[in-house]
C-alpha cells in the first residue's frame, strides 16, 4: 500500500492532481485506490490537500496515516504536512520556487521542479502547474506509467484543454527525466 498526500492551496489544482493519480492507478493499472480531500472554508487561496491511497489489495482504511509520498505546491502546505512524511523511506515532490524544504530527514528523497514557471513560460498560464507536477511525479517516482497518467488526464480535464494539459504533463515528465533520471 502506498499513501500519497498532494497539497498546496485552493486554485492550484490539488484535487485534480490526486484524481489523475488515483484514476490512472485504479482504472489503468488494475490497483485499488481511494481519495479523500480537504480544504479550508475559502476555497481559493486557502490550504488544500488530497489523500490518495493505492494498493494491490482492497483498502480497508481509506485515510492516510503516514505519507510515503508528499507532493506539495506551497510552503504552508509543506509545513503542515511534512511531519507526516515517512522519515526513512519518504519521497518529497515539490514546487521548488514556492517551497523551501526545511527540517527533512536526510533519508527522505526530495525532487523539486519550477512547475509554475514552466507552466507560465511554456503554456502561457500558471493554471497548468498541477499537471506539470503530475508529469514530474510520474517521472521521478515511476509509480504510475506515463501512458496511464495521460489516459487519466484525457478523461478528467475539459475537452478543449486536453492538448494543453498533455503538453503540461510532457513538460513535467521531461524535466524529471532530464534532471533526476
Amino acid at each position: 500500500m502506498t499513501e500519497i498526500r498532494i497539497s498546496g492551496y485552493g486554485g492550484q489544482g490539488v484535487i485534480l492532481s490526486a484524481m489523475v493519480i488515483g484514476k490512472a492507478s485504479a482504472l489503468y493499472e488494475d490497483k485499488f485506490s481511494s481519495l479523500a480531500q480537504a480544504f479550508g472554508p475559502e476555497a481559493r487561496g486557502s490550504s488544500c490537500s488530497a489523500q490518495v491511497i493505492i494498493s494491490d489489495n482492497k483498502i480497508l482504511y481509506p485515510y492516510l496515516v503516514n505519507s510515503d509520498i508528499l507532493v506539495t505546491m506551497s510552503q504552508e502546505a509543506f509545513r503542515k504536512f511534512s511531519p507526516e512524511l515517512k522519515k526513512d523511506t519518504g519521497i518529497l515532490v515539490f514546487e521548488n520556487e514556492l517551497v523551501k524544504p526545511e527540517k527533512l530527514s536526510s533519508s527522505v528523497k526530495a525532487y523539486g521542479i519550477p512547475a509554475t514557471r514552466i507552466a507560465e513560460d511554456e503554456l502561457g498560464r500558471n493554471i497548468f502547474l498541477n499537471i506539470v507536477m503530475v508529469g514530474f511525479f510520474t517521472a521521478v517516482t515511476d509509480f504510475i506509467k506515463e501512458g496511464n497518467a495521460k489516459k487519466a488526464i484525457e478523461s478528467l480535464v475539459p475537452e478543449h484543454t486536453v492538448e494543453q494539459n498533455l503538453k503540461a504533463f510532457d513538460l513535467g515528465h521531461a524535466y524529471g527525466k532530464k534532471h533526476f533520471a
